[in-house]
């Protein structure tokens, strides 16, 4: 089994910022519109309320807000930040199993890198963005994205990529039109089949603690939880 600081390396390995920098207890992250992921800063060890600043500070060169991202351990900085009147956005839970049954229907869903067009158009319309295929295209290991068809149309995309043996896939996107008919879980599928072929051992995806029914899929392909974390900002 993964540790805690296994399983948060190699989500940042599969879902990289594009600049990290050390600054006293802090790591900073410049997410250039990567999202939350990419952007909050995380204590590097013990914290007091005066070392909040430094890090506020740090996070307003690089125009972003300020933005916390605190795991289990992390919970005497979680208690402080909230008595600060940050508040909690985003509780996330991350589930990891073994590489599951690998049979993709014909024709529902195929690996492709680089992403086509209609791909990021899929995903635009999810609300992921440029920043975040920027992200994807930062990433050095293995890589590939997912496009999903159901009823004669293309109608979902994911991400997954490999980092120590484990494939993490991120930016799981189907239309609200077509969820519900499976495409998900021939996704799925043919992201472990893929992720099977270049050699990785285990399958892990974030999702947020209020999607219920990915935690749903992805408990029923034999995966658990294990990791939690969520993020502070400033109300």
């Amino acid at each position: 089994m993964l540790n805690t600081s296994e399983l948060f390396e190699i989500v940042a390995a599969t879902w990289p910022a594009a600049n990290e920098t050390q600054v006293g207890p802090w790591l900073i992250r410049e997410g250039q519109g990567g999202g939350k992921r990419v952007s909050a800063a995380s204590p590097l060890g013990p914290v007091t309320q005066d070392d909040i600043a430094l890090a506020v500070s740090e996070m307003e060169k690089l125009g972003q807000p300020a933005l916390f991202a605190l795991r289990p351990e992390d919970a005497k900085l979680d208690t402080i930040l909230a008595q600060m009147g940050y508040e909690i956005v985003d509780p996330s839970v991350i589930f990891l199993g073994p590489i599951f049954g690998t049979d993709v229907p014909p024709v529902t869903a195929f690996e492709i890198w680089p992403p086509l067009q209609i791909m990021k158009d899929l995903w635009a319309e999810g609300g992921i963005g440029e920043g975040r295929i920027a992200v994807m295209e930062r990433v050095k290991g293995p890589k590939t994205s997912i496009l999903g068809r159901v009823k004669d149309r293309a109608a979902g995309c994911a991400f997954i990529a490999i980092h120590n043996k484990t494939a993490m896939v991120h930016a799981v996107e189907v239309l609200p039109d077509y969820r519900r008919e499976g495409l998900a879980r021939n996704m799925m599928y043919a992201a472990a089949r893929w992720a099977k072929d270049h050699g990785a051992e285990r399958f892990a995806l974030v999702t947020t603690g209020a999607n219920t029914a990915a935690q749903s899929l992805y408990s029923s392909l034999g995966m658990s939880v294990v990791g939690r974390y969520h993020y502070r900002i400033k109300s």
